[in-house]
C-alpha cells in the first residue's frame, strides 16, 4: 500500500515536471497575451522588439526636417529711368566711391568700389557687394533693405548711358520681394536719384 502511493507521488511530480517544462517552452516563444478584436497577440521576443525599436529610430531620424533649407519667396521686377546733368564717368564714380557715398547719403558708410568689394550704407539699412563692374557702363550688385528675409538679396543692375550734356541712369532691379516693390521703387527714387542731385546739382528731369 505505501509503495503504491509512492509510486503515485512519482507520477504526479512526472506529469507536474513535464507541464512545469512545458509552460517553460511556450513562455520562452512568446506569452499569450490578451486579445484584441478576437486575436491573440504574441508578445514580441527580444530580437524581434529589438528590430522594432530599430525601425522607429530609423522613421523618426528619417523624418526630421533637413537642416539649412531655403525659403522660396514670390520676387518681382523693378525697373527706373532717370537722366542727370553730368558725364557717366563722373555720375559712375558717385556709386563706387565712398566719399561720395557718404555726402549724397548724409550718413557714414563703407564702400569697396572693386569687384567682390561690400558696401554698407544709410546706417546699415541698405548693404550688398558689387558682382561686376564695367567703369563708366555699368554697375551689377546683390542689393538689399536690410529689413528683407535674411539673406535674400536683389540684383541691381545700373547702366549709365551717354546723352551728350546728361547722362541715362536705368536701374533694374530683379529678385525684389513681392511685398517690398514699392519700398525698393520709392527707395531708389528718395535715396539715390534725387539725394545724388540735390548733393551733386546732377538735377534733371524724372521720366
Amino acid at each position: 500500500m505505501h509503495l503504491m502511493k509512492t509510486e503515485g507521488a512519482e507520477k504526479i511530480r512526472e506529469v507536474l515536471g513535464s507541464y512545469v517544462g512545458l509552460l517553460k517552452t511556450e513562455f520562452t516563444q512568446g506569452m499569450i497575451l490578451p486579445t484584441t478584436n478576437g486575436v491573440a497577440k504574441p508578445q514580441p521576443t527580444s530580437q524581434s522588439k529589438a528590430k522594432q525599436d530599430k525601425t522607429q529610430i530609423n522613421s523618426s531620424s528619417s523624418t526630421a526636417p533637413p537642416t539649412n533649407t531655403g525659403v522660396k519667396i514670390p520676387t518681382c521686377k523693378v525697373s527706373l529711368k532717370d537722366t542727370f546733368l553730368t558725364s557717366p564717368a563722373e555720375l559712375y564714380r558717385v556709386f563706387v566711391t565712398q566719399e561720395m557715398v557718404q555726402a549724397f547719403t548724409r550718413s557714414p558708410a563703407a564702400v569697396d568700389g572693386e569687384r567682390g568689394g561690400r558696401f554698407r550704407l544709410l546706417d546699415g539699412n541698405v548693404l550688398g557687394e558689387f558682382t561686376e563692374l564695367v567703369p563708366d557702363e555699368k554697375i551689377v550688385m546683390k542689393w538689399r533693405f536690410n529689413n528683407w528675409p535674411c539673406e535674400h538679396y536683389a540684383t541691381i543692375t545700373l547702366t549709365f548711358s551717354d546723352l551728350r550734356n546728361e547722362t541715362e541712369l536705368k536701374v533694374e532691379c530683379r529678385g525684389v520681394p513681392d511685398s517690398e516693390e514699392e519700398q525698393t521703387r520709392e527707395g531708389w527714387k528718395r535715396y539715390y536719384f534725387q539725394a545724388i542731385k540735390q548733393t551733386f546739382g546732377y538735377g534733371a528731369h524724372i521720366f
